[in-house]
Formats: C-alpha cells, structure tokens, sequence
C-alpha cells in the first residue's frame, strides 16, 4: 500500500507570539504552572547530567527505597493477566468503593454508605471535582498558606479566593478566631492535614473549633435558606503519622460534619503509589453523585486493575500493617535524621530552624541567610536566592513556600525524604552546614 504524503506542520503549530496570546481561553492564559514541578525538573535534568545532588524537592517516592505493598503489585499484575483492562464505572468499581467504605469504618471508626465514596485517578480529579461541584463563578474560597495548589484551583474555578497566613506557632494551621471572620458568604474553606508542605498535623482541638464555627454558619443559612458552607478536608497523608501523634477528623470530632465534609484520599501517600493513580473521596452523597457526574464527563477514573488491586489491598489490615511497620520506619528516620541535623545547625548558631516531624514526608525548614553575603560577595536577596545558593554550594535541592502560595520571603522552606536515602542525607547535612557557615 502506498504511504501518505509526509505533511511537515511545524510551523503552523507554532503561533507567532502575538497570536499565542490570544488564542487560549483567559483562565487557560491566567493558570500559572506548578513552581514544585518546575524546580523538580531542574533538578531531574542535573541529575541525569551526572551530579549528585540530595533532591529533597519531590512529594514523590523513589520505589528502591519505598516500594509499594507486595499485595497491591501482585493483585495489580493478576488483574491485568485476567483481562481487567476495560472502561471501570465512572465512579469506581463496586467492590473498591465497599473496600472503601469498610476501610472508613476499620481504620478510621468513620460509617459511611457505599453511596458517599467516588473513586478517581488520583486525589487531584477529586480536589478539581470538589471545586467544580461546589462553586460557581465568583464564590468565595476559603484556605490558609502555606498550602498546596489551592490557588490555581481557584483560578480554575474563576473563584474567589480568600487567603489566611499562617505561622510556625500554629503549626502553619489556621485558627478558628483567623477564619471565621472570613466565613459569611464563602461556599468552600480547604484544609490539609497532615500538612504539604510542613508535615504538621492540625491539633484536635483546632479542628473542633473550626468544625463548631462551621455548623454555627451552616445553621444560620439554613435558617435564612442560603447555601451552605462546605469543608474540603485533603488527609492523603492521614496514615503516615509520626511521634505518636493522632490523627483526627471533622465527623470524629462532630459527627453533624459529615454533612458538610468531603474527603479527599487515596492510595498514592499511603502506600508510596503515586505512579498507580487511585484515589477516593468520600462525602455527603448527593455532592457525591454530582462530582461522579462532573468527573465522568472528563474520564478521570483510576485504571480498572489498579482498582481491583486497591479493593484487595484496602480489605487486608493485617497486610497494610505489616506493610507499613517497615515503611513508616523508614519514612521516621529520615524525618528525624534532618530534624536532628538541623537543630545541631540551630544550637551551633546557624540562621536556621525547624518544625517537629509530625505526619507527611515533609519537614519545614527555615534558613534565614536572606541579607547574607556569599563568600564570593553575592547578596542572597530572597529565599530563591538561598535555594540556589544551596543547590550551588551543598548539592541539596530544597522548595521555598513561595511555590505553596507563601508570598512574603519568610526563609521557610520544604525538605521532602521520599526520593533520598539516610545515607545521602547524613552525606547532606554537613555540606549545608559548611555553606551556612560560609555567610557573612
């Protein structure tokens, strides 16, 4: 058979930069790439240059050092080998939403109907769902900073955005006296714990009073007929607790929270499978129902043998606990080899402190070396400034909170042990002392 013509199209996908201006839609023009992917891959291409460098940019794992749980790449394996590669329902698999639901009720003492959990690719389609489902153009959204994307949702959303910061002194949690003069009018507040970037967890009573000062509004617009206002409770992280801290939720606290709480979860943090896109979220069902709808429209379901693998995980405790004995404890050596290393810093007199190893894979950092001049006489002007020089000096590459919304140059920053060794972070610790030493 004869072939086609070859068509060189080059330059006709390449707009002329004036036209490129014009031709996307204005929220697409307006979006702002990922600042963590950015530096994430700059780090990436000198690594595949050959330098070494301790990437502790990356809320990510790397499997010779996390892999998943044995089950869910078995189970994984034997659905593909068994023809499980078909559409899965657009809002998940039966089975793993029953799993789901027995898993709530398990580990979290949590009893929801099969009907409040909609599966996903991943926690991102669900926090883009949530947004989606919830807001219309110009609703108000409620979130504190430091946090995670929850700008560009809003930005997506043509939402209203509505910016709390907050401090070290409150775990970089808000309190309810900061939110709740921000809550008549809003539709959606967002919490994450624990936390990304700082690996904190909020404390229970913190998140009682949040909880209590949500149903006081609901029941007010209730009374005037209004919308209510609801809580986006992002606790992907919730199994990766560390130092006997407890994680707790809005309906454990307040079980009226349920009505106005939806969750969002998966499998991507808890087992260090971010790369097998399953993720859950779980809510009042009738928001349920219509975020399936929204996200059925995109396709944004999880594959289907990675969901029969899930089901399978998430139904035996005895072999997510044995899994992760052996992975919290790597995680919580890690966590305490920079915490430890960076209050040595601190006590020799470095511009540096941290925050406690609570939950996550994160610890927040901060290098105060803003004003300071390098050996060869630069000013480190920013935190971006400081980043690069550790990067140059140390071989270690760190996020400033800038990428997670943090617009003043507060010297925090998040160091992230998914992707490194307690070898290359013991190798680490004394090459950034050295370069701090080296400010004046």
């Amino acid at each position: 058979m004869e072939r086609k013509p070859l068509h060189d199209l080059v330059s006709f996908a390449t707009a002329d930069l004036h036209a490129r201006e014009r031709r996307p839609a204005q929220v697409a023009r307006g979006l702002i790439g990922s600042e963590i992917l950015k530096i994430a891959g700059e780090i990436r291409a000198l690594i595949r240059s050959g330098r070494r460098v301790c990437n502790l940019t990356v809320g990510d794992f790397d499997p010779h050092h996390f892999a998943i749980p044995a089950t869910l790449r078995d189970a994984t394996a034997q659905a593909l080998r068994a023809g499980e590669t078909n559409y899965p329902p657009s809002s998940g698999m039966l089975e793993l939403r029953e799993a789901v639901q027995r898993y709530y009720e398990r580990e979290l003492r949590l009893r929801y109907p099969v009907d409040s959990v909609l599966i996903a690719a991943g926690a991102r389609p669900l926090i883009y769902g949530t947004f989606r489902t919830l807001l219309d153009r110009g609703d108000r959204v409620v979130y504190s900073v430091p946090s995670w994307n929850n700008n560009h949702y809003v930005h997506m959303a043509e939402a209203e955005g509505v910016v709390v910061p907050c401090q070290a002194e409150t775990g970089f949690f808000p309190t309810a006296e900061q939110i709740v003069p921000h809550l008549r009018g809003a539709r959606l507040l967002c919490l994450n714990s624990p936390l990304n970037p700082t690996g904190t967890a909020i404390d229970p009573q913190a998140l009682r009073a949040l909880s209590e000062a949500i149903l006081a509004e609901n029941r007010g617009r209730a009374a005037r007929n209004e919308r209510p206002l609801y809580l986006m409770f992002d606790h992907i992280y919730w199994p990766l607790h560390l130092g006997g801290h407890r994680h707790v939720t809005p309906p454990e606290l307040l079980p009226e929270m349920a009505r106005f709480t939806v969750f969002v979860d998966g499998i991507s943090k808890a087992f260090a499978a971010t790369g097998l896109r399953v993720g859950f979220g779980v809510g009042p069902v009738d928001v349920m129902e219509r975020m399936g709808a929204v996200l059925g429209h995109v396709g944004a379901w999880a594959p289907r043998a990675e969901q029969v693998a899930t089901a399978r995980l998430l139904d035996d405790p005895e072999a997510i606990r044995a899994y992760h004995a052996g992975f919290l404890r790597g995680i919580a050596a890690r966590m305490r080899l920079l915490h430890r290393g960076f209050q040595a810093m601190q006590a020799e007199g470095l511009p540096v402190a941290c925050t406690e190893p609570m939950g996550a894979i994160y610890l927040a950092v901060r290098i105060a070396a803003a004003g300071r001049k390098t050996s060869a006489g630069r000013v480190l002007d920013s935190n971006e400034d400081v980043r690069r020089f550790l990067l140059e000096e140390a071989d270690t590459a760190v996020v400033p909170f800038q990428a997670f919304g943090v617009p003043e140059e507060s010297g925090w920053f998040r160091l992230s042990v998914g992707a490194v060794s307690e070898g290359e972070i013991e190798e680490m610790l004394p090459r950034v002392a050295e370069a701090l030493r080296s400010l004046h």
